[in-house]
């Protein structure tokens, strides 16, 4: 099979700017759909283990859905992705006020963030496999983040069956950064309902614990003998419900677990998800400190590709970033980015089947 370049196809227009959706798709015949409005993925199809196709991901027939989708369906956010408690943030003695939701925290970039705008796309060939570059340009002041950042997101897919996700970014000033992929999956098929059976394995030892906010307070705790505990695989809704102080302030799972890492660029297991039935396994890989688990709790009926209904807890994300408020813990993981530093993660989402 040649690699050719995959060819934009024009999706709408948005104040003015072009939207396009590209596919790529791999020797083992693996498609995965992507527009440059969010820089988000629209749809990932590979097979179950009798060899039959679906699409695993979450997503909408037109630009239209995206544009009046308050769920972060398959998009990069940013610029600082999760939650920022207070808002007001201290930068090389300069205090800058953040944009906040009621309640007084920042989340997922703001009011507009990164999933609303309409990103630089350029179709590659990427170590000889099909990829899209998307770039957008965060102007000073953005949402209240100092300094003009560009932010890029390189997609690849290859023919180990792997979704690559490259970020980079660069500031002309002091700011924070904290990206990250928000595609929500259901391995039976995005129009399958429920993912409580899918069993999850995360090989992390540490979580972190949240407020009524759902913003981290600062403990790295430990799963051991919590719900938390997804060392050994497990249907993500055997303890959903559980009796437990942090599920109840979040309504379910909604927390960061820790990855240990030896340095900044090494990859390491984040996750690993199977669906008994289809077969169809996830197994994710990130250079980032920490995955956060979001089942869809406040999914809420969205209509979506094909008629389908994403009803509460019928998608999961596993969402690799850095830690959440850590402008406010000395403790986290710093994410800070300076002039003349070069921000870089990658994010690596494979897809496999099992024969049992």
């Amino acid at each position: 099979m040649t690699t050719v370049k995959p060819t934009p196809e024009q999706w709408g227009v948005l104040n003015g700017q072009d939207v396009y959706l590209y596919r790529l798709q791999n020797s083992n015949g693996i498609k995965v759909d992507i527009t440059n409005f969010g820089a988000t993925v629209i749809a990932i199809s590979t097979p179950d283990r009798k060899g039959n196709f679906a699409d695993i991901a979450f997503g909408f027939d037109d630009l239209d859905g995206y544009v009046n989708d308050g769920h972060f369906v398959g998009s990069i956010v940013g610029r600082y992705a999760n939650r920022i408690n207070g808002g007001l943030v201290e930068l090389d003695g300069k205090f800058h006020q953040l944009t906040v939701k009621p309640g007084g925290y920042h989340h997922h970039g703001g009011a507009i963030g990164f999933n609303k705008k309409v990103w630089r796309s350029t179709p590659i060939i990427n170590d000889g496999c099909p990829g899209v570059e998307m770039e957008y340009l965060s102007p000073d002041g953005e949402e209240g983040f100092p300094g003009n950042l560009l932010a890029k997101v390189t997609y690849t897919l290859n023919n180990e069956n792997q979704l690559i996700v490259d970020f980079l970014a660069k500031t002309d000033s002091t700011t924070l950064l904290n990206l990250t992929q928000h595609t929500y999956f259901n391995l039976a098929g995005h129009a399958s309902g429920s993912i409580l059976g899918h069993e999850l394995m995360m090989p992390l030892d540490n979580y972190l614990p949240v407020n009524k906010n759902q913003v981290p307070h600062g403990e790295i705790a430990p799963v051991d003998g919590t719900p938390f505990d997804f060392k050994s695989p497990k249907a993500i809704g055997k303890d959903i419900n559980a009796n437990d102080e942090q599920l109840n302030l979040s309504d379910g799972y909604d927390h960061s677990w820790v990855i240990k890492t030896k340095n900044s660029g090494e990859l390491k297991l984040a996750a690993k998800v199977t669906e008994p039935v289809s077969g169809r396994v996830l197994t994710v890989y990130t250079t980032e400190p920490a995955v956060h688990l979001y089942p869809g709790n406040a999914l809420d009926g969205a209509v979506g590709k094909g008629g389908a209904v994403y009803n509460r807890r019928s998608g999961f994300c596993l969402e690799t970033q850095q830690y959440p408020d850590s402008p406010n813990q000395p403790h986290f993981p710093n994410t800070v980015l300076r002039e003349g530093e070069v921000f870089k993660s990658k994010t690596i989402f494979e897809f496999g089947i099992t024969s049992n």
